[in-house]
């Protein structure tokens, strides 16, 4: 009889309880085909050059939150793309998670605030979690264990280790973390 390891005993009950809390559960194939990936490409080059969001989902919100917004589909996600990989284009993209980004409003020629998440009225949000989500920035890949995702934006990475393995699991858990946020 195989012995439990991560998935059952910590993974699972992770996705369990958030879908007990009203998050809803999206595969891993739905979540990677949301994200386009190459059903062609190789395991190691699938995640290379997708998306970290769910940008039809995310267009759709940012569409309904900021109804003077009229760039391009594809254009806020293309933006966070190209954000810094360090300290300053992560403090620029909390800033954008706590509405304070800013878009141009060519109707009225001015600055906008620009509403990713509505804090005011958490209900209209979409809350969606799932499981083994692949990332590749063209040096690092990864594959978390766990990523729970408002409007389509990943806001929170679980990694899940054995806890009969703890030192291994310590180092590989750094490791992740430190790709990751060379990714974002």
């Amino acid at each position: 009889m195989p012995k439990p390891g991560e998935h059952k005993t910590v993974q699972a009950r992770i996705l369990k309880y958030a879908e007990d809390i009203g998050w809803t559960f999206v595969p891993r194939e739905e979540a990677e085909q949301r994200r386009r990936f190459d059903p062609e490409a190789g395991p190691k080059d699938k995640a290379r050059a997708v998306s970290l969001f769910f940008d039809d989902l995310l267009d759709t919100k940012i569409r309904e939150f900021n109804l003077r917004y009229a760039e391009a589909e594809g254009a806020l996600p293309g933006k966070f793309r190209h954000l810094h990989t360090d300290i300053y284009g992560n403090r620029e993209f909390v800033e954008c998670l706590r509405n304070h980004g800013k878009f141009f409003d060519h109707e009225e020629n001015r600055e906008r605030d620009l509403v990713l998440i509505d804090y005011d009225h958490p209900e209209n949000n979409v809350y969606e979690v799932t499981e083994e989500l692949a990332f590749n920035n063209g040096h690092y890949g990864v594959r978390e264990d766990v990523v729970f995702l408002i409007n389509g934006i990943p806001v929170l990475v679980i990694e899940c280790k054995n806890a009969k393995k703890p030192a291994r699991g310590q180092r590989t858990i750094v490791s992740n973390i430190d790709r990751a946020c060379y990714m974002l």
